[in-house]
């Protein structure tokens, strides 16, 4: 059987599409709770509304069994404060967050993860994903508990993050999911939220999507509905021959489930959060070049000539030893952890790291390039962990990097991993492969919005509700994931269970069929390779670091012509190009929305690394508060809330009183 290049190279020529097209079929489906989006939340969101007896469905853009920016695996588990070995408590933790980031995440959310993480991590080992060194392969580490085998990562001390074998975890979620009869539809493009009949009605009723193989379209009912997708990838940059997605990144995220939602009506906050985009593709494969961060935290970099490059704790006081790497310094709580969704840390909870002046010693000489990751200075089982166990576990390093790797010869007991070579400034962060610091301030990636929701995790919609990373406010990383994704299933459940059967408004699914297929009735224009393209000039031209009025509005405006023009008169050959259009049509709402929220905050955050040039004042008092936008009745309505909102009235004043009430 030949691969896709062997078969064009060999005959020259593409091969016939190999699936029977049917565009005029329509297919209803119907359940009790619709989850949209099959990644680790997506799948754990049906699996939560299975178990409660009710009829699950999924709606996926890959295939469930492996898709997801999480779908290749994780190594190590975050917000699991209630395990046994750990000295952070929900509150601690929570607070943290909040404080860190001076209000501006969603920090019920991060409450309620770290209520429920643990319980999370404990269901996905029932279902066969290994989170204990049950063989004593590191038995006497100083990461090690001896008494439940688990193993931690970042702070030693107080023992929240919790080290996994997770390379099987999304097959693990998705076996349990088809155990329990969850109904699975793969390669499905959603193109809108459905809700019942009535001007003005606020409830969803399911979704309608087309088929990515065969063209069909499809016509999900159901009395609850989950929104359970990535973020947006693609956004502001793209290059389709060279672009690879980012450590926590998944190009394949295309916003669709922020476009469905915003669509619909869905309020937002904080979507005007942006941050430096990693150059992914650009530099290099995540994980593969020498540094010291996240996964390879404490490994020791070594210049030329093999001397060390020392560490500094939190308040850049030098770190004496190697253990202390591992430990919170004097005047430290405890340590967060890299990889949560927040950009900003407060000393007090931030990682031990290389030296913060590294690049003004490489210009003096002190230090000469190229840097090297010796893993030899590493106790043995510290370098087998790091080059074992989590780089042969983390989704995107276990084929590309560990395997290819090893196979290569690569001996971490006496080989030197070395750096990339860039400019002194290069080294300014230890997550060297990332070449962040060389990003253009016009390339920029979304930076903690998403949806609004409360304590149940549902939104202004009824029968909505958001369990993800990506997408929500207060959302993170991968073990995030599975427990919002958890937890907005439940609740999704429950308010199926008494809801009353939904009603389909037939014009509305008449109007998304009719606005689906029309690239393919079209016989010639632009692709989606181009559209997508001209996105991301957009967004870099008129929504880049430094933005004002008059910028956003004529990026709006630019957006507007695209999509009645190029995109409206874009052409698709088969399905699958069919798909990637309708990617375009979420990617565009989602810039809209970007910079409609832009244009509401008429001042500088630095917090949300946010510029505007007409209202250059930074944090000024009378704008310490989010800017939530929705979509009503094609007017956007905007309207501020306290950075403490989950703590006001209608809500109690309380984590824990809220949770109780809610969970």
């Amino acid at each position: 059987m030949s691969t896709w290049h062997e078969y064009v190279r060999k005959t020259g020529s593409l091969p016939a599409w190999p699936y029977p097209v049917n565009y005029g079929k329509i297919n209803e489906v119907a359940s009790d709770v619709l989850v949209i989006g099959g990644g680790v939340a997506g799948l754990q969101a049906a699996i939560a509304a299975a178990r409660m007896g009710l009829k699950a469905c999924v709606l996926e853009r890959g295939h469930a069994k492996r898709s997801g920016a999480g779908g290749a695996g994780v190594d190590h588990w975050h917000g699991a404060v209630t395990n046994p070995c750990s000295r952070v408590t929900p509150e601690m933790y929570t607070r943290a967050c909040y404080e860190s980031m001076r209000g501006y995440t969603g920090t019920h959310v991060r409450y309620i993860i770290t209520k429920e993480s643990w319980d999370t991590l404990l269901e996905c080992e029932k279902m066969g994903v290994q989170i204990r060194d049950v063989r004593d392969e590191f038995k006497g580490a100083p990461f090690r508990d001896e008494a439940t085998k688990l193993m931690f990562a970042y702070d030693y001390r107080n023992r929240h993050v919790i080290r996994v074998w997770g390379y099987n975890i999304k097959v693990k979620v998705y076996e349990e999911a088809v155990r329990l009869g969850v109904n699975i539809f793969n390669r499905m493009m959603p193109t809108g939220l459905l809700t019942a009949p009535g001007k003005g009605s606020k409830r969803v009723v399911g979704a309608t999507a087309v088929d990515t193989r065969t063209g069909e379209f499809y016509v999900f009912r159901a009395k609850a509905t989950v929104i359970a997708t990535g973020g947006t990838g693609r956004l502001y940059d793209f290059a389709p021959e060279v672009t690879a997605a980012a450590s926590m990144g998944n190009m394949n995220s295309a916003g669709a489930g922020e476009a469905l939602g915003w669509k619909a009506g869905a309020e937002f906050v904080c979507m005007e959060a942006t941050y430096p985009a990693r150059l992914a593709g650009y530099g290099y494969a995540p994980y593969s070049m020498a540094n010291a961060h996240n996964t390879y935290h404490g490994t020791p970099i070594v210049d030329a000539e093999g001397k060390e490059v020392p560490w500094v704790d939190a308040f850049n006081r030098p770190v004496k030893d190697l253990a202390g790497r591992f430990l919170p310094a004097e005047g430290q709580e405890f340590i967060l952890g890299e990889g949560i969704g927040i950009s900003r840390y407060l000393p007090q909870y931030r990682n031990n790291e290389l030296i913060h002046d590294l690049p003004e010693r490489i210009r003096r000489g002190e230090f000469k390039l190229p840097l090297y990751a010796d893993f030899t200075r590493l106790p043995e089982t510290e370098r087998r962990c790091i080059f074992g166990m989590m780089v042969g576990n983390e989704g995107k390093t276990r084929i590309p990097i560990y395997d290819t790797m090893t196979r290569a010869g690569f001996d971490p007991e006496k080989d030197l991993f070395q750096a990339p070579v860039a400019p002194p400034e290069g080294y300014v962060h230890p997550n060297f492969w990332a070449v962040g610091v060389h990003t253009p301030p016009t390339i920029r990636m979304l930076g903690g919005g998403g949806y609004l929701v409360d304590w149940d995790l549902r939104t202004n919609l009824e029968g909505l509700y958001v369990g993800a990373g990506g997408n929500l406010f207060g959302g993170g990383c991968h073990g995030e994931s599975h427990t919002t994704g958890r937890y907005a299933g439940r609740h999704a459940a429950r308010y199926a269970m008494t809801a009353p059967e939904p009603a389909i408004d037939r014009h509305q699914v008449e109007a998304e069929r009719e606005a689906a297929y029309r690239a393919i009735r079209q016989s010639d224009g632009y692709g989606w390779k181009e559209i997508n393209a001209a996105i991301a000039r957009i967004m870099r031209d008129y929504c880049g670091q430094y933005k004002s009025e008059a910028t956003l509005k004529l990026g709006l405006r630019l957006l507007n012509e695209l999509k009645t023009t190029e995109l409206a008169h874009a052409h698709a050959a088969n399905p699958h190009e069919l798909g990637r259009l309708l990617e375009c049509h979420s990617i565009i709402t989602v810039g809209e929305m970007v910079m409609l929220a832009s244009l509401e905050r008429e001042a500088s955050n630095s917090i949300l690394d946010f510029h505007r040039l007409d209202y250059p004042e930074m944090d000024p008092p009378e704008w310490e508060k989010l800017i939530a936008i929705r979509l009503d009745d094609g007017r956007v309505r905007a309207r501020y809330l306290p950075l403490d909102f989950h703590l006001r009235e209608p809500y109690e004043p309380s984590y824990e009183d809220n949770y109780r009430k809610h969970a």
